[in-house]
């Protein structure tokens, strides 16, 4: 009982922690608290039937490590922050969109995570795997989501942008993913560029919330926003 308890603390706590660090990030106008952990909790609910997929179909695992896990995943986190919340009266500022993209993200993460040091602990690789896990796996999951996130919450306060910036969005965090997961192959040398890969995200993502945060509605001197561009 006791060895299940702290397995499944180390699988959760890094989830935890970053969904407190970037709800830290909006300091205009906090989500409901209650809402961010439904998300975190349909995030986990998402995570169930693409992991089902992922095993029928992973006849190559090279080719379900860098394309069919990248496609699947991003898909299923975006569809179910559009569907549960995108049309909700408390995703009211452009920001709502990273951050509701983050708790599905991070809870789709920690389910995985779960499987992951539950198998390290069997290999007997629980405190490295949980480490390298926290740091940069599944933080990379809300560095990913992030980008469509972005995407949602402009396209919806911001009526001159045209839903391509949605799909720019969505396909942006597919090949991050992807990219991701070819540096977690092992490869001797390629593999050490990962730090450096997510430190830049890291970059990207902050520079957006910065940006969303200023384009907010609760910020007193907020401009209309009509001379937002549609990068992503």
């Amino acid at each position: 009982m006791l060895l299940a308890l702290t397995i499944f603390a180390l699988s959760f706590a890094p989830g935890a922690f970053w969904i407190w660090y970037f709800y830290r990030r909006d300091k205009l106008e906090h989500e409901p608290k209650k809402k961010v952990f439904k998300l975190f909790f349909f995030g986990l609910l998402s995570a169930i039937p693409v992991a089902i997929i992922e095993t029928v179909l992973d006849f190559n695992a090279f080719f379900t490590l860098l394309f069919l896990a990248p496609i699947l995943e991003e898909a299923a986190k975006f569809l179910t922050v559009r569907i549960t919340i995108y049309r909700d009266t408390e995703f009211d500022e452009p920001m709502d969109g990273i951050m509701y993209a983050v708790a599905v993200a991070l809870g789709f993460a920690s389910l995985e995570n779960l499987a992951y040091i539950a198998n390290a602990y069997k290999a007997g690789t629980l405190i490295q795997t949980t480490v390298i896990r926290a740091l940069l796996s599944v933080p990379g999951h809300a560095l990913f989501s992030a980008m469509w996130g972005y995407a949602l919450g402009m396209s919806k306060f911001f009526k001159n942008h045209s839903g391509k910036i949605v799909l720019n969005g969505v396909i942006l965090a597919i090949v991050l993913h992807g990219v991701f997961n070819f540096f977690c192959l092992g490869i001797p040398f390629i593999s050490l560029l990962i730090i450096v890969f997510v430190l830049i995200m890291w970059i990207i993502v902050d520079r957006k919330i910065k940006k969303l945060i200023k384009l907010s509605p609760f910020r007193v001197d907020n401009s209309n926003g009509s001379d937002v561009d549609d990068n992503i």
